[in-house]
C-alpha cells in the first residue's frame, strides 16, 4: 500500500494509465480482456464509430494473419495458427451483431447509420446498384465457401489423418536411431517433441477448418437476414417506402456482408497456404518461385503456347506477345544462369583439386604385388580402348565369371598396363609379378590353327599359338572365309590373348586361392553347411590345411565348387589322419561323380588308359618312408622309360582324337600324377577308388 496516495479522499494509485501499464505487462491479462471485449460486445450495443474502428481492426488482424502464414519457414511456427482462427471467427461474429443492431435499429436515419466504413463499402462495391452489390457479394461467398474453405479443410483433414497414422512408425524410428547411437537423448527428446507438436498441430486444424467454414455459412445466413429484417423494420415500423427501405438496408447489409467476408476470405487464404505447404521448406515465395523456375523447358513452352495465342483469328495479340516474350526471356535467363553456375561449380572444385598438394605415396604402396598383370605394348591399346565389338576388358570379365563358376572360386582382378619396354605388339602375363606367359599378337588380323596340328597353307606370318603350342598363321581378315571353308579355327587378338590367359591361371589356380580367399568361400557357405566347417574348423584342421587341400584338387584342375562335399571329405578323413596327401585322396573319392562328367568324353563315355601290373608294382616298391615323409625313390633310367611310354601312349590317343584318363590304384596315384605333370601336366591321373559305379568305362591302352 506503500505506493498508493489519498487526494482528497480518492485512490490515486489505480488510475487508468496505471491500469494501462499494467495490462501490456501482462499477456495474459491483455488476451482476457480482448476475449471479455468480444463477448461484451455480443450482448451490449456499440456505436458506430467503435464499430468504424473495430472493422478496421478486424482487416489488419487477417492482413496480419496472412502475412505471416506467407513468411513462416514451417507450419509448426505459426502452432497457433487454430487459436488465432478462433479469435478472428469470435471477432467478425462479433462485429457482425453489433453491426445488424445499428442497421436494424438506426437503418431509417440513412446509409451511415452503421458507421463509415460499411457505408463506404456498399456504395464502392454497388455503384448505385444494390444487384450489383447482391452478386458479389455472393461470389465472394461461394469462392471463400465452396473453393478456399472446402479445399483447406480436406487438406487439413487428411493431413491429421497421416500424420497420426504415421506417428508410431515416426516414433519406433527415433528409439532405433537412439538405440543405435546415431543421436543422443537430447536430439531425440527435441524430435519427440517436434513430432507431439506436428500431430497436435495437424490435429488443431483439422477441427479449426470447421470454424472458417461456419463463419461463411453464419456470414451468408446474417446478411440474408439483415436484408429481410431490414425491410420488415423499415416499411413496418419506420413507414419507409418500400424501394426506399430496400436499397438503404441492401447497401448497409451488403456493405456490412463485404466487410465481414474480406477479412474472412483472408483468413481462408493463410489458413489454406499453412495446410498446402505442409512437406515444403522455407518462405512460401522461394518454395513456390523456385520450383517454377526450377524448370526453364516449362517457360520455355509456355512462351511458345502464348505465342501461337497471339497469331489465332481474332485473339488481341498484344498481351499474349507481352507475356511470349516475358516468359521465354525469363527460360533464357535461368537457363544461362544455371550453365554458369554449373560452370562456376566445376571451376570451383577443378580449382581446389589444383590447390591441394599432391600426397606423396606411402613407401608401404611398393610392397603390395599385383598377383595378375597383364603388360601389353604401345600397338595392343586398340584392344582396350576399342568402342567397337568386344574389348579385351570385356573378355576378361567373362572369363573371371566363367572361372567362377567352373571352378568354384573368384579369381583376383587383372590390371592391365601398358608397358613401352615391350614391343609394339607383344604381351607379358605375369602371376605375383613374376613371367607366366608372353606372346604376340597383331591388330586388324586374324590368328588361325588346324585343329589336326599341321602347318596352314594360307599366306601370312607363320607362328606357333601361345597357349597350346600348336602351329598358326596371322592372316589378314579378308581371308576369313577362305580359312573357316578350309576347317581352320579362326581366332581374333582379343581371345588369344584371354585363352593363353585362361591356360596360364589353369596351370596356376593353386598359387592364386589365398589364405584371404579360403577364408571367404568358408564364410560364405549357407548356414547348413556352415555348422560343419565350424565342427572341423580349426578343432580337427585349420585354415591353412584346408587351403592346402584346395590348392591340390585345383592343382589337378578338380573344381571346387562342391565345397560341402568336399568339407564332408575332409571330416571324415581327419578323423585317422592329419596327411594333406591322404585327405585330398579321400576328398577326391567323395567327388568320384563330379570327376568322370568333367573327364567323360561327349558321349558319357570315360576313356582309360590302365598301368600294368609291372608298373604298379614298380611304383610300390619304390615309396620309402611312412606317414608323412613318404615319397618316391625311382631309379632315373626307370623314370626315363616310364615318361617315354607315357608320352607315346598318349600322343598316339590325341592322334585319334582321344583324350584318355590314366588309371592307378590308389596308393601310387598322387607320387604317378607328381612325374606326370613335370613333362604332361595337361594328363589326367584317377585311381580306382574315383571311378563312380554308374560310370562307362571304355579301356584304350595300357602302359
Amino acid at each position: 500500500m506503500s505506493d498508493i496516495s489519498v487526494n482528497q479522499g480518492k485512490l490515486t494509485g489505480f488510475g487508468p494509465a496505471r491500469i494501462l501499464g499494467e495490462i501490456t505487462k501482462r499477456g495474459d491479462l491483455a488476451l482476457a480482456l480482448g476475449i471479455i471485449t468480444i463477448l461484451v460486445v455480443l450482448i451490449l450495443p456499440m456505436p458506430a464509430f467503435l464499430l468504424d474502428l473495430s472493422l478496421a481492426i478486424s482487416i489488419t488482424f487477417s492482413v496480419l494473419v496472412l502475412m505471416t502464414a506467407l513468411f513462416i519457414r514451417t507450419p509448426l511456427e505459426f502452432s497457433a495458427f487454430p487459436t488465432v482462427l478462433l479469435i478472428a471467427t469470435m471477432i467478425r461474429l462479433a462485429l457482425n451483431l453489433a453491426s445488424t443492431r445499428l442497421i436494424l435499429s438506426q437503418g431509417h436515419e440513412g446509409t451511415n447509420a452503421a458507421g463509415k466504413v460499411i457505408e463506404a463499402f456498399g456504395n464502392f462495391v454497388m455503384q448505385g446498384n444494390f444487384v450489383i452489390g447482391i452478386i458479389v457479394f455472393a461470389i465472394l461467398v461461394i469462392v471463400n465457401f465452396v473453393v478456399i474453405t472446402k479445399g483447406s479443410g480436406r487438406i487439413a483433414e487428411v493431413a491429421a489423418r497421416f500424420t497420426l497414422d504415421a506417428m508410431p512408425g515416426k516414433q519406433m524410428a527415433i528409439d532405433a536411431d537412439l538405440s543405435a547411437g546415431l543421436i543422443d537423448e537430447e536430439t531425440a527428446r527435441t524430435r519427440r517433441k517436434r513430432l507431439e507438436d506436428e500431430s497436435a498441430f495437424f490435429g488443431s486444424m483439422d477441427g479449426a477448418s470447421k470454424f472458417v467454414r461456419g463463419d461463411a455459412v453464419a456470414g451468408l445466413l446474417i446478411t440474408f437476414i439483415n436484408i429481410i429484417g431490414g425491410i420488415i423494420v423499415g416499411v413496418g415500423q419506420q413507414d419507409m417506402p418500400f424501394g426506399e427501405a430496400g436499397a438503404t438496408y441492401s447497401l448497409l447489409t451488403i456493405g456490412d456482408g463485404l466487410v465481414s467476408q474480406i477479412p474472412a476470405l483472408i483468413v481462408s487464404t493463410a489458413a489454406g497456404l499453412l495446410v498446402s505447404k505442409a512437406g515444403v521448406e522455407g518462405a512460401a515465395d522461394r518454395a513456390l518461385f523456385d520450383q517454377l523456375s526450377g524448370y526453364p523447358q516449362a517457360l520455355g513452352m509456355s512462351s511458345f503456347v502464348m505465342g501461337v495465342m497471339a497469331v489465332l483469328p481474332g485473339i488481341p495479340a498484344v498481351p499474349f506477345l507481352f507475356l511470349a516474350s516475358c516468359t521465354g526471356g525469363l527460360a533464357y535467363y535461368l537457363t544461362s544462369a544455371r550453365k554458369q553456375k554449373e560452370q562456376a561449380e566445376v571451376d570451383a572444385a577443378q580449382a581446389e583439386v589444383e590447390a591441394t598438394p599432391p600426397a606423396e605415396e606411402p613407401i608401404s604402396t611398393a610392397l603390395k604385388i599385383d598377383e595378375l598383370r597383364l603388360e601389353i605394348g604401345y600397338g595392343l591399346l586398340p584392344l582396350i580402348n576399342d568402342s567397337e565389338g568386344q574389348k579385351l576388358t570385356d573378355q576378361i570379365k567373362a572369363l573371371r565369371r566363367q572361372f567362377a563358376t567352373d571352378m568354384g572360386f573368384v579369381m583376383p582382378p587383372v590390371r592391365i598396363l601398358d608397358n613401352m619396354q615391350l614391343d609394339a605388339n607383344a604381351y607379358v602375363m605375369r602371376i605375383k609379378e613374376l613371367d607366366a606367359g608372353r606372346g604376340d599378337v597383331y591388330i586388324n588380323q586374324l590368328l588361325v590353327m588346324d585343329p589336326h596340328g599341321t602347318k596352314i597353307e594360307l599366306p601370312g606370318l607363320h607362328t606357333t599359338e601361345p597357349a597350346f603350342g600348336l602351329p598358326a598363321t596371322w592372316i589378314d581378315e579378308n581371308l576369313r572365309e577362305e580359312a573357316a571353308f578350309r576347317g581352320y579355327t579362326v581366332v581374333d587378338p582379343a581371345t588369344v590373348i584371354t585363352t593363353h590367359l585362361t591356360e596360364i591361371i589353369k596351370d596356376n589356380m593353386s598359387e592364386l586361392l589365398s589364405y584371404a580367399e579360403t577364408q571367404k568361400l568358408l564364410d560364405e557357405l549357407s548356414p547348413e553347411h556352415k555348422r560343419l566347417a565350424d565342427d572341423i574348423i580349426p578343432g580337427q584342421i585349420t585354415v591353412t590345411g584346408m587351403q592346402r587341400v584346395l590348392q591340390t584338387l585345383l592343382s589337378e584342375r578338380v573344381s571346387i565348387r562342391d565345397l560341402p562335399s568336399i568339407l564332408e571329405g575332409v571330416a571324415e578323413a581327419v578323423g585317422h589322419t592329419q596327411n594333406t596327401t591322404q585327405i585330398t585322396e579321400h576328398v577326391r573319392m567323395r567327388l568320384a561323380r563330379q570327376l568322370g562328367a568333367a573327364y567323360a568324353d561327349a558321349e558319357g563315355v570315360l576313356q582309360l588308359v590302365t598301368l600294368s601290373p609291372q608298373w604298379e608294382e614298380a611304383f610300390a616298391e619304390a615309396l620309402i618312408g611312412q606317414g608323412d615323409e613318404r615319397q618316391l625313390a625311382m631309379a632315373p633310367s626307370q623314370l626315363q622309360e616310364f615318361i617315354m611310354t607315357v608320352r607315346d601312349t598318349f600322343e598316339e590317343a590325341a592322334g585319334l582324337g582321344i583324350v584318355p584318363v590314366l588309371l592307378t590304384s590308389p596308393g601310387i596315384r598322387p607320387y604317378v600324377r607328381s612325374v606326370i605333370e613335370r613333362f604332361r601336366p595337361q594328363t589326367i591321373v584317377m585311381s580306382q577308388n574315383e571311378i563312380h559305379p554308374k560310370a562307362k568305362l571304355k579301356t584304350v591302352g595300357t602302359i
